[in-house]
């Protein structure tokens, strides 16, 4: 039996008083008994995992759980209410989920990032189900005056077997608000389970097919305008003077003008990430004038220099991006971690493999545009939109508006999408400012091209791999160096860390001014690819089975470790490459088909796959793809199996088809006919997901399937082509990589 406190430091497990109407509030620390490691969450800071929710029993049993992290698709408004359902043992059926406004009284991580929502409110979440129930069970054991520990619950309902007394929980809702918070509870055995490890169904789902207004871009006010900026074409340049009297005369526009969407003096939060803070804004009746108005601005714009001496102009190309990046490469990089003596070993290897990988840029494409409401009025700013990070966001607005964080009320919309795009919320503040200055609710939008070619984007990667081979082709030395524009993707203590006795990491960084931020799976997204098509080479050239090879050197890490900071359990590592091998019948020989594997871990969890690969009429076709997942208990098994799939084809169709150039900071794609994303034929066939089956607490989900996949396709390509692929994208524009 697992027992947990309902205090967290000064924070408690606070019984609010009862709702009109004589239900049952309860509020609590989302975080009261969770137990973060060091490595919470890429980059993001400590306070983030300090989280409350609330529910709320009505007296006619319906029970509402608000749900205060945002929805970004990764179903976390069906899975985390079903935690809190489970413990207080109520009926699915009736369980209002709505979604929390930003409340920093209540809440203290309102955030969608770092695929750490479930994992973090795992004990929290069950301990408010607990706490609830155990009060109502208190409530009625005083009702019917019989012992406590004699009252039992089954969906919804109070029973005392002896007495025949039972009641539904709104009975007891009333009375059940005035016991006393216990001081620990019991939670579930993991064997009792009845809505955790079951499929629910997304509760948002009907509002979704049948078209109801849930996204930003549905929200709408009496007399809200429509606001769209205009920003530099380029990265590196500012405005100068904009003509804006065309635009002006132009029918429905109420007014056009230039505004910052930051001050001056302001520090800005790691959340603020913005190139352009000197923006051109016309405001209008209707999306159609305002768009067309905004064509008729003559604007003249100028470069910002640069006083950089990694980068020789401020506008940059792609071709210089390569070259900068090989030339911090051939510096001195920064050592991460050294393990033996890599430097003496790789001098007197028989063999040494080397081998360089790169990516591209990438936009995030959200298919719903940045968009944001505000009707900022004197003394109080309202905002409703898509933002990953509405906590944050407030203290940014508050700041701008010069108002008090009470005075700023935050409402999320589901998010058609965000992939880490909207940790950034620049969009948020201009939306705010433009209110306040035209002194109307105002909706902001931007166009697809605004979105595409303003960042932030996935950062330019560089990595080379060495590994040293003896004379009797055995692995000696292993060798990543590896960095970015303008960020390196090296993770020192992943594996093959720790599994070979001599180690070198090292990392380093070029300058740009392009923005950059988090992408789906935070440099995992590149250098799990980079790394296990690496590993892939070294098996061939050993004359190992690439599953066989990765094997051995787990057993190595699990049984005799090199180092004490992997950060990896290489049992856990190796259990889902055994279990893809079993499920992939990965030894049946098929001269037709070709087979790429790739396995890795990030966001706490290990993922494996196989892809299938086959040739028709001169192009690859992805037959099928095996994906072996261990993520600790599965919460929602039809939701898990979604964000498997979705990271699937979202890696596959990244690593084969997508990037953003750059010539002379102009970036060459702002829309889809020029920005190439998979399609539905390119998609794989079939997708088969299995999981580990264990009692480990959940971890994370949203992320960790999307980086392997790129590995899997580039190895599956060698043996559909015979050629290997380094630089993403694989594909390019044509699918024609074969003769």
């Amino acid at each position: 039996m697992t027992l947990v406190k309902t205090t967290f430091g000064r924070r408690s497990f606070l019984k609010s008083s009862a709702l009109a109407g004589g239900g049952l509030m309860l509020s609590f620390s989302w975080l009261a008994s969770c137990k973060p490691t060091p490595e919470q969450v890429l980059n993001m800071p400590k306070e983030w995992f300090n989280i409350n929710a609330y529910l709320k029993i009505g007296e006619n049993g319906l029970i509402t759980i608000m749900s205060p992290n945002p929805e970004i698709g990764q179903n976390v408004k069906t899975s985390m209410p079903m935690l809190v359902a489970e413990e207080l043992d109520a009926e699915w059926q009736n369980v209002i989920v709505e979604q929390a406004a930003l409340n920093t009284d209540l809440f203290t991580r309102q955030l969608a990032g770092g695929s750490q929502s479930i994992r973090q409110g795992w004990d929290s979440l069950r301990m408010a189900g607990a706490s609830a129930r155990h009060m109502l069970k208190e409530a009625a054991a005083q009702a019917w005056q019989v012992p406590v520990d004699e009252i039992t619950t089954e969906a919804g309902i109070l029973s005392h077997a002896a007495s025949g007394n039972s009641a539904g929980y709104g009975e007891m809702a009333s009375a059940a608000s005035q016991i006393p918070v216990p001081e620990e509870v019991a939670l579930k055995e993991i064997k009792d389970f009845k809505i955790i490890g079951t499929s629910r169904k997304n509760v948002d789902g009907p509002k979704i097919v049948t078209g109801q207004p849930l996204f930003g871009l549905d929200y709408d006010r009496e007399g809200m305008l429509i606001a769209m900026i205009a920003h530099p074409p380029a990265f590196g340049m500012k405005l100068k003077s904009v003509d804006d009297s065309v635009a002006k005369a132009m029918p429905g526009i109420k007014d056009v003008f230039t505004m910052k969407t930051y001050n001056e003096d302001y520090k800005l939060q790691w959340s603020d990430v913005n190139t352009y803070p000197d923006l051109v804004v016309v405001v209008g009746s209707s999306t159609w004038e305002v768009l067309n108005a905004k064509k008729a601005l003559n604007i003249q714009w100028q470069s910002i220099g640069s006083d950089n001496k990694d980068i020789p102009t401020a506008l940059e190309n792609s071709k210089g991006h390569m070259a900068l990046m090989r030339e911090m490469q051939a510096k001195k990089a920064e050592v991460k971690r050294k393990d033996g003596d890599p430097e003496a070993v790789f001098k007197k290897a028989a063999k040494i493999i080397e081998r360089s990988y790169s990516c591209p840029f990438l936009a995030h494409n959200c298919m719903e545009p940045m968009n944001f409401f505000a009707d900022v009025t004197e003394g109080k700013a309202e905002l409703a939109g898509p933002i990953q990070t509405p906590e944050f966001m407030e203290k940014t607005v508050a700041a701008r508006l010069g108002l008090e964080l009470e005075q700023v009320d935050i409402q999320m919309t589901r998010m058609g999408g965000g992939f880490g795009r909207r940790l950034y919320g620049h969009f948020l503040v201009e939306a705010a400012v433009i209110s306040q200055k035209v002194k109307a609710p105002v909706k902001l939008i931007y166009t697809r091209e605004d979105d595409m070619t303003t960042g932030i984007y996935r950062p330019a990667y560089l990595a080379t791999y060495r590994a040293a081979l003896d004379e009797n082709n055995k692995l000696i030395a292993f060798h990543v160096n590896a960095g970015g524009i303008p960020e390196s993707p090296l993770f020192a203590n992943r594996f093959p860390a720790g599994a070979v006795d001599n180690y070198l990491a090292e990392a380093w960084t070029a300058s740009s001014n392009i923005s950059v931020g988090a992408f789906r799976a935070p440099r995992s997204n590149f250098i799990a690819g980079a790394e296990q098509s690496f590993l892939d080479e070294v098996a061939e050239e050993m004359g190992k089975d690439p599953i066989d090879f990765r094997l051995e050197l787990l057993e190595k890490a699990k049984n005799s470790p090199v180092g004490e900071k992997n950060d990896y359990e290489a049992e856990r590592y190796a259990g889902v490459l055994e279990l893809l091998k079993e499920k992939s019948n990965w030894d049946k020989e098929d001269p037709n088909l070709h087979r790429g594997v790739s396995a890795y871990y990030c966001h706490n969890s290990y993922v494996a796959q196989v892809l299938d690969m086959v040739v028709e009429n001169g192009s690859p076709v992805i037959e099928k793809v095996y994906c072996a997942i261990d993520c600790g208990i599965v919460v929602n098994p039809d939701a898990a199996i979604n964000l498997a799939e979705g990271g699937v084809v979202d890696g596959i169709g990244h690593a084969m088809y997508s990037e953003v150039t750059f010539n002379e900071g102009v970036p060459g794609q702002d829309n889809f006919d020029k920005y190439r994303l998979i399609r539905h034929s390119e998609a794989p066939k079939s997708i088969e997901v299995h999981f580990v089956e264990n009692e480990i607490d959940p971890t994370g989900l949203g992320e960790p399937p999307f980086p392997p996949i790129m590995g899997a396709v580039a190895n599956a390509l060698y043996k559909a082509t015979g050629k290997r692929f380094y630089d993403q994208p694989f594909m390019g524009s044509s699918s024609k990589v074969l003769g």
